[in-house]
This record gives C-alpha cells, structure tokens and sequence, in this order.
C-alpha cells in the first residue's frame, strides 16, 4: 500500500530538512506540505511538530538525530505520541516500527561505496521502508540506478548545493529531494 504523504512529496518535490528550529518560519513559507526535522530533542519535538502542524506542514522526523532518544522501537512509539507524521532512519527495525504505525517510513542510506549501494535491496526487504533516502543526492548515476533496482520511490539527499543539482537528482529519477538549503525550497 502507498503511503498517502507519498502523493504530497510528489506535487512539490523539494522537500525542507530543517537543521535547526530557525527555519520554521521560511519553511512555513514553502509550498512543500511535508517536512523533513533533522533536529530537536525529546524535551522539544512535540512543540516543534505542533509548530510545523500549524502552519500546514506533515512533521517526518529523522529519529536518530533526536537528542535523548535510544535508537530502540520505543523512541518511534514516543515520536508517534508527539504528533510525528513519519519517521526517517538508518535503522531498519526503526523503520519497521513505523510502518506497523502507520507512519510514513524513511530508510536514510548513505552511497559511499558499490557494496553499500548493491546491499540496498536486502535493506529495503528488512525494514520495508515506504520510500529510501539516498545520500549524497548529488550522484545522478547512483540515483538513476537505484530507481531501477528498488521497489520503492527514491529521494535524494544531501550536497544538493543548486537548482541545478535538484532537477539533475529529478531527472535521474528521484521522486523528490531533501534539502536544508532554504533557497531551494520553493524552486
């Protein structure tokens, strides 16, 4: 089954991944229904999913980068609890909790080498992640193979530094791009 924020990422593919709380506000700007938080702590993460849940925006939060939390299924139990719409994370068994939530799954991989780039499948069948996040998203090759080779839409991540290097990660394939550059959010 598609997830239904799958269709939202498609419509405006250029996905915020908010570093910091600060760009809330150019994020509540974007046309992008989704977003990506690459930051917070348990202490904050329900306030800044509530924030992003009034200005329009879907909350996928990266769980391994949230601050106090174990890399454990619990912590993806507790995200759903604050309001998550989605979890991201390099942990299959992370993504596999937030599958059986409902939530909208992100497997983070990171393509540093051919080996890790043709383990991928394997990953996927694992976690059964609803889509996979592929860094750095700057590798139109590796992008256009991996949207070959997977059963699940690709985003690509990562060192996307221009307009350029988005449409190029696009036109290789990917469903939609993540980028905690501000300037390309509305492109």
């Amino acid at each position: 089954m598609i997830h239904p924020l799958i269709s939202d990422l498609e419509r405006n593919p250029v996905v915020p991944a908010l570093k910091d709380a600060g760009q809330l506000a150019a994020c509540a700007a974007c046309p992008c229904r989704v977003a990506f938080v690459l930051c917070g702590t348990i202490l904050d993460i329900e306030e800044l999913i509530a924030r992003l849940h009034a200005a329009g925006k879907k909350a996928v939060i990266h769980a391994d980068l949230i601050a106090g939390l174990a890399p454990r299924e619990i912590a993806v139990d507790f995200l759903h609890r604050c309001g998550a719409d989605g979890i991201i994370s390099t942990r299959p068994h992370l993504v596999r909790r937030g599958r059986e939530l409902g939530l909208l799954t992100v497997l983070r991989v990171f393509a540093i080498d051919s080996k890790a780039v043709s383990n991928l499948p394997g990953e996927t069948e694992v976690g059964r992640p609803d889509m996979i996040e592929v860094l750095p998203g700057a590798i139109p090759a590796v992008i256009a193979r991996l949207c070959r080779e997977l059963t699940v839409p690709v985003i690509a991540g990562g060192l996307l530094e221009s307009k350029s290097d988005v449409t190029t990660a696009l036109a290789a394939g990917a469903l939609c791009v993540s980028t905690s550059r501000s300037d390309l959010w509305n492109l």
